[in-house]
């Protein structure tokens, strides 16, 4: 049994012996998991995946005279002024009226990239904000702040998607052939931060990650948390969407080749964001954890056209590109940049090697019960 303090202390004196999650699984071939807990401190797990579920806080600072900002667009896209004075909040997933493919992805985007962005803002004018509407430019380095607070990121598994009627869907999990002509996935699987802590044993309310090219936190449980999925009774992970976290991290410690603006056609504007997370290996529990693959970690393929479940599928055969479905083989993609991944997992191992990256001690941990409800309209 090790602690978090002692594993910092080890990456202090360059001591700590840190694994990407592919060389602790391919550790695992020859290791049991006493002896890799024994052996490693630390295993670095990512995704580079699309999460709509994102947004960013901006406050300008005050106008002269001060104005509250009731109704603003930044570059044609709508944003929630509906706060204070000066604070906005923008979805990445909001779109331009006039140019749908253009969205506030694009915006924050735009920021990280150190360009300017037009904001109009529009407010019912009072005695202590007189100014009732303001034009201009804004540029990152002109903010008061500028952060990511993102409700929902890093789904510990989601579900797989495909097709059973006559016609192509188009969905947030790209384009579905009709016919079950193909089949559509998202995740970084074996590599994933959930599923290699599927407890949240280490990861909490928090925890410093690895987010968009800087450092994150996670600020809460995810939206649409639900730890009481139905579980794979060999392996006692989630046999669908599962836990998920809610991100907080500063604009200007982003860079933007780990933000991606993206638009989905049929769908709309999203964004795609590079997350890593490192996982403390304290026990033997933890390092069987962490030495999980794909074959064993399964998922739930839904029809998109019934949300009926049609089977459930591991990994393994998702990532073999070839699946076999209702008598036929059909192409399997996914929606997650595996390449990219894998070389965020690397950079942050060599992060903590160099001792850049402590582990933090989570302040609360998730809840280990789900909360999931349903709007029934």
């Amino acid at each position: 049994m090790k602690t978090i303090d002692e594993i910092n202390s080890r990456i202090k004196s360059g001591k700590a012996i840190v694994l990407t999650a592919s060389e602790v699984k391919k550790l695992a071939e020859e290791n049991n998991p006493k002896e890799i807990a024994q052996k490693v401190d630390v295993v670095t797990t990512a995704t580079f995946s699309p999460m709509c579920s994102s947004g960013i806080f901006i406050n300008t600072g005050h106008t002269k005279p001060p104005m509250k900002f009731q109704k603003v667009t930044l570059d044609g896209v709508p944003a929630y002024g509906g706060i204070a004075a000066a604070d906005i909040y923008l979805g990445a997933t909001e779109e331009n009226p006039e140019n749908p493919r253009f969205g506030g992805a694009h915006v924050i985007q735009k920021l990280i990239s150190g360009e300017s962005v037009h904001l109009e803002a529009k407010g019912k004018p009072s005695d202590c904000y007189p100014r009732n509407e303001v034009s201009g430019d804004i540029r990152l380095e002109t903010l008061n702040q500028a952060f990511f607070f993102n409700p929902r990121n890093a789904y510990q598994n989601y579900n797989a998607a495909t097709n059973s009627s006559d016609k192509k869907l188009w969905t947030y999990m790209g384009a579905l052939k009709p016919d079950f002509g193909c089949v559509n996935f998202s995740t970084t699987g074996e590599l994933s931060p959930l599923l290699n802590d599927p407890e949240f044993r280490t990861l909490g309310v928090g925890s410093r990650i690895f987010f968009g090219g800087g450092d994150g936190y996670i600020a809460w449980e995810g939206t649409q948390f639900n730890s009481e999925k139905v579980k794979d009774p060999e392996t006692g992970l989630p046999l669908g969407p599962a836990g998920t976290i809610a991100i907080i991290a500063d604009l200007r410690n982003m860079k933007s080749e780990y933000i991606k603006a993206i638009y989905i056609h049929g769908y709309g504007v999203s964004i795609a964001l590079a997350i890593a997370a490192a996982i403390p290996v304290l026990d033997e529990d933890i390092a069987k954890r962490v030495s999980i693959r794909n074959h064993e970690i399964k998922t739930s393929l839904i029809d998109y056209a019934t949300g009926n479940v049609i089977k459930q599928i591991n990994y393994e055969e998702l990532y073999s590109r070839r699946v076999e479905l209702n008598g036929k083989t059909v192409p399997a993609r996914t929606m997650t940049n595996i390449t990219e991944s894998r070389k965020i997992m690397r950079l942050m191992k060599e992060r903590i090697i160099q001792g850049e990256f402590l582990l933090t001690k989570p302040v609360l941990d998730l809840p280990q019960f789900g909360r999931q409800g349903s709007f029934r309209g």
